[in-house]
């Protein structure tokens, strides 16, 4: 991997984790467009993700301290009942990265067919919550679950986890701002745990070949965009403006699409 492929991939995945788009699928077109083997590369995959992670926080720092300032007042409060939904939510993804991580892996090819039609699903559910009736309610134990099940079905390379996850909640009748933190706060966790379960079956070593420079270029890269565009994501979902990414993913799903049938 060249220094500028790291510095490009980098900021595809900060943008692309927080825009409703599949910063998965993203990456699996670039890795395709640039001869780019997943499986030499853990390392930079743990970096670059690591990386939107510490976006995240930076963001919602305030938010996740008020959150565990309550949780430990050890009371039914707001913060708690929240904290609560957090974990219902990540009963899903957890079943699926116990029993389904190898399956799930092995979808990761850069197979452009698979990444076109999830982006038009993607671009699909997008749509449809865009129109959905607006109820302004507070995140249930139902609706926590519902988005985790989306979290756990967007593994797929090409279906966005924060459209996926932001779609079921507007539907739901969430309120927005409450959907979008929800969704990106429930995401951390996993993540983390991801992280730390390929660092330590050895990921790093694997990625020996990508080189220091190229992690810490493409980690600087994610976290830098990965901030910026969380910032951008939560005005856009106050604001109801998906339909614009509905119809980027349906040009970019339908592009994939057209490539896989050329090549």
């Amino acid at each position: 991997m060249e220094l500028w492929e790291a510095i490009v991939l980098g900021v595809i995945q900060g943008l692309t984790e927080f825009l409703p788009v599949s910063s998965s699928g993203h990456l699996e077109i670039a890795n395709a467009l640039f001869g780019i083997h997943e499986s030499n590369n853990l390392a930079f995959t743990v970096a670059v993700h690591g990386a939107t992670v510490l976006s995240t926080i930076v963001v919602f720092w305030r938010e996740i301290g008020q959150l565990l300032s309550g949780l430990f007042r050890f009371q039914m409060n707001e913060q708690t009942r929240f904290i609560i939904n957090i974990c219902i939510s990540m009963i899903p993804v957890l079943i699926v990265g116990l029993f389904f991580k190898d399956s799930v892996e092995a979808l990761f090819t850069s197979n452009m067919t698979l990444v076109g039609c999830t982006l038009l699903v993607t671009a699909a559910l997008l749509t449809f919550s865009q129109y959905a009736p607006r109820r302004n309610r507070m995140m249930t134990p139902l609706s926590a679950l519902m988005m985790g099940i989306a979290q756990a079905v967007a593994v797929l390379p090409g279906l966005s986890r924060s459209g996926s996850t932001i779609s079921t909640g507007l539907i739901m009748g969430v309120k927005p701002e409450e959907v979008t933190k929800f969704s990106f706060l429930m995401v951390l966790i996993p993540i983390l745990g991801m992280n730390f379960l390929d660092i330590v079956g050895g990921s790093f070593a694997e990625g020996d070949s990508v080189g220091s420079l190229n992690l810490i270029a493409g980690a600087v890269a994610a976290f830098v965009t990965g901030t910026l565009a969380c910032k951008w994501m939560i005005g856009i979902v106050k604001r109801g403006k998906l339909i614009w990414f509905a119809l980027y993913c349906l040009c970019v799903g339908a592009g994939a699409l057209i490539y896989s049938l050329i090549h």
